[in-house]
């Protein structure tokens, strides 16, 4: 009884803090014009799931997604163990302070996993499991304890449909070691869900072989249950609609009392069953369900004795302990001033004691001692680190016709036959492309992962195949459906390992280039979360052109330039793809202090993710290049593949697989425009990020701070043209002339393509060599933009 005492005190101190944080962000500090939220009564029905597990379940080696809105009582919990500050709880929502969802590149304390675009942090997990059981199951990694991945899931997440292809994905990967507990409040933003969900819910992770438990009912109600007249009292619980208990629980203990008795009062037992509690012990009978009561809760956690995925569906009420319960605008809703004095005088907070790490607690002493020993925080904070691992040096290929999505296959192939520690921590994975986007070799030679041998049958049965299709747990190739949500959250997790599991993965990922935009927010959510890996989007632009416009991309380039935590790259020709390849796996693996390198004003010392945006369209190779300059060229996002002269009238610059057209087109007019210039750009998302980096040195005061571009347009004459040319949108190079203030004429594809050739398609989109001549020949000598 003692430890059930003590985890009461902390319920009650989490309680408090969470809803003073949120009070004192939006009624008591400065604030501008916009509303803070902060959502207390989704915090107050998630306070008893997390008091019980954080002080009772979890061990160090556990990692948990916390639901966006119980953030308050995340930052809380931490607060109380000594991992967040005073200040920064002040300053909850506000710039610098505790971050309004939790975030492990923004928050001081333990986060484990971001969250905020809800279902994402929910199937984060499941990767994470089956990256733990990858890592166990490879020769090079140290033996540590398995932990469990668990998410703390909103009801309304379920309604997310990556919730599903996660599940499914997980299935097929025999995921462990997984626990998903459902904070079943039945309510949503605008209301109250659909009444009989929870068996939807129930039936679903059954079909998919999770291990299902129910709390539906607190030790109070089930003490209630077992007094004369009690089993009645179950089946009107279990009948009463949603909204209505919703309702009941809003208006409180006489609402109840009326409902119950008009209902079912008069049948003898029932009434002396109603009538032995008063008004407020009604309400607390009536709102004591499974997921705020501490025994059953604890006792539901201590009780699973297997790693199979399991999931805890626990009743709640939304806003819990406040005079918020229960209403269905309390969403967003928030505590007046006047309500929240009452709650402060109910929780037994003294005035001028808010912040106190035990103000709510009415005995404290011991409290400290007993927190030392939780199991969860007893090795301090639990973010881990990993050696890196060196390159042997960029892969140089001798074709001299080839696509780089071909070249991409043969480099990852050439370092799975030479072995070695940079191969053997690579990871590939493939939402259902894998031979069509070149990983075919690779995983012919490095297998497929799976927890258990699972024979290749098409070999078995000796069927010609150019496919080994053999799982182990030695396999490094993870294969899945077709879906790119999971890619990227498969992605995320991998690229965390270091972090989470004190083991260096390389994650590798393909998809179709068009196909990016499926899977942005999970994207978007694995940088956030600040994961290292490369994805390689292929093919590039309107080149697939036999296979019409729902295969052709056109605005990923923007997606490269505009997405943080992501260095974009889109190359023309095998050597630079050699060289991007090698640094990259260095770049994942950096964790600086973010300095800029006053040579291009990059910030390549925090590394981060990949992103190369490769081509199917086979290309006449140049001569193989390896001097340093060029290497750096490439990596700092262009070089001079042809120096313009000192009267130079036009510079065209391109990037990606519209070489061919640009070198011919620069021929052509060469033969009028002899100081013409040729800018070979291959990225143009570091080009744009060194030059907007610069301009903010500049305004601090660093006078002589220049891009990388800048430094190459520095010498054009002021006349002088930019033609740009992409595959892709024309925008992603339509800011070149912002550089200096040079004309620029910007040539791309701004539509959907449809079937056709490359040669029709270039012509029709205006990126063919004719029209790039065309272009300069209408040109006037330009005139300077005034800066």
């Amino acid at each position: 009884m003692e430890k059930m005492s003590r985890l009461k005190d902390l319920e009650r101190q989490a309680h408090w803090l969470a809803s003073w944080m949120i009070h004192n962000a939006n009624h008591l500090r400065d604030k501008d014009e916009v509303k803070v939220g902060g959502h207390q009564a989704s915090s107050a029905s998630m306070v008893s799931i997390m008091t019980a597990l954080y002080f009772h379940a979890l061990r160090p080696e556990d990692r948990v997604a916390v639901k966006p809105h119980a953030s308050p009582v995340f930052h809380a919990i931490q607060y109380i163990m000594g991992n967040q500050t005073r200040e920064k709880l002040e300053n909850f929502r506000g710039f610098g302070g505790a971050q309004s969802y939790p975030s492990r590149t923004k928050d001081i304390d333990d986060v484990d996993f971001s969250t905020g675009s809800v279902g994402l942090g929910v199937a984060i997990t499941a990767f994470a499991s089956i990256m733990q059981d990858y890592i166990r199951a490879k020769p090079w990694a140290a033996d540590r304890a398995k932990g469990r991945m668990i998410a703390l899931v909103g009801d309304a997440e379920l309604d997310e449909g990556n919730i599903y292809e996660c599940l499914q994905e997980g299935w097929k990967h025999d995921i462990r070691n997984t626990w998903w507990i459902i904070d079943y409040n039945r309510q949503s933003l605008d209301g109250v869900v659909r009444e009989g969900l929870w068996q939807r819910i129930e039936a679903v992770f059954r079909a998919f072989g999770w291990d299902v438990r129910v709390l539906k009912y607190g030790t109070l109600q089930q003490a209630a249950f077992s007094e004369p007249g009690g089993e009645a009292l179950r089946r009107w619980i279990d009948n009463c609609p949603n909204q209505l208990y919703s309702a009941l629980t809003f208006q409180g203990g006489a609402a109840w009392r009326k409902r119950l008795t008009d209902e079912i009062g008069d049948q003898g037992n029932v009434t002396a069953l109603i009538d032995r509690r008063n008004d407020a012990e009604l309400a607390e009978l009536m709102s004591n369900l499974g997921g705020h009561c501490l025994r059953s809760l604890t006792d539901a956690f201590d009780s699973i004795d297997h790693d199979r995925p399991t999931v805890f569906l626990a009743y709640t009420i939304k806003g819990w302990g406040t005079p918020l319960a229960g209403h269905k605008d309390n969403h967003a809703g928030l505590m007046t001033k006047a309500q929240l004095a009452e709650f402060q005088q109910t929780m037994g907070v003294e005035e001028g004691r808010e912040w106190e790490r035990f103000a709510a607690v009415r005995n404290p002493d011991g409290l400290d001692a007993f927190l030392k020993q939780v199991p969860f925080f007893s090795k301090g904070t639990r973010r881990l680190s990993a050696d890196k691992v060196a390159s042997p040096g960029p892969v140089l290929l001798d074709d001299r016709e080839l696509s780089t999505q071909a070249g991409f296959g043969k480099i990852l192939d050439a370092l799975a036959q030479q072995g070695g520690s940079l191969a053997d921590h690579i990871i590939t994975t493939a939402p259902d492309v894998t031979v069509s986007t070149n990983l075919g070799p690779w995983v012919n030679r490095r297998g497929l992962f799976a927890s258990d041998h699972q024979k290749d049958t098409f070999r078995d049965e000796r069927v010609p195949s150019a496919q080994k299709w053999a799982f182990s747990p030695d396999g490094q190739h993870i294969e899945l459906g077709i879906a790119e949500m999971n890619l990227f959250l498969l992605l995320g997790a991998a690229g965390l390992s270091h972090s989470l599991f004190g083991e260096r993965i390389l994650p590798i990922g393909t998809v179709y280039d068009p196909f990016i935009a499926r899977g942005l927010d999970a994207l978007n959510y694995a940088c956030y979360q600040d994961a290292r890996f490369m994805i390689v989007g292929t093919p590039s632009g309107v080149t697939l052109a036999p296979e019409g416009g729902a295969h052709q991309s056109i605005g990923t380039p923007l997606i490269g330039i505009s997405q943080d935590g992501l260095a974009s790259f889109e190359p023309a020709f095998l050597d630079e793809l050699s060289v991007i390849m090698d640094w990259s796996f260095d770049y994942m693996q950096r964790d600086g202090e973010g300095d800029p390198d006053e040579r291009t004003w990059l910030r390549d010392e925090t590394g981060g993710s990949v992103y190369l945006r490769l081509s199917t369209r086979p290309l006449e190779q140049p001569l193989r290049r390896e001097d340093e300059a060029f290497r750096q060229g490439v990596i700092d996002g262009a070089y001079w593949l042809k120096k313009p002269g000192p009267n130079a009238t036009v510079v065209l610059a391109y990037q990606g697989c519209v070489a061919p057209e640009v070198i011919r087109a620069a021929g052509m007019i060469g033969e009028d425009r002899r100081d013409i210039g040729v800018l070979a750009i291959t990225s143009a998302d570091r080009l744009n990020a060194g030059w907007t980096a610069a301009q903010r040195a500049r305004r601090r005061g660093v006078v002589n701070a220049r891009g990388h571009v800048e430094s190459l347009l520095a010498g054009l004459p002021a006349h002088c043209t930019l033609v740009t040319v992409t595959d892709g949108h024309p925008a992603s190079l339509a800011w070149l002339g912002s550089v200096h203030g040079h004309k620029t004429v910007p040539l791309g594809v701004e539509h959907f393509g449809q079937t056709g050739t490359i040669t029709d398609l270039y012509r029709h989109f205006g990126i063919d060599t004719d029209t790039i001549v065309r272009t300069v020949s209408n040109l006037t000598p330009g005139r300077r933009l005034s800066a």
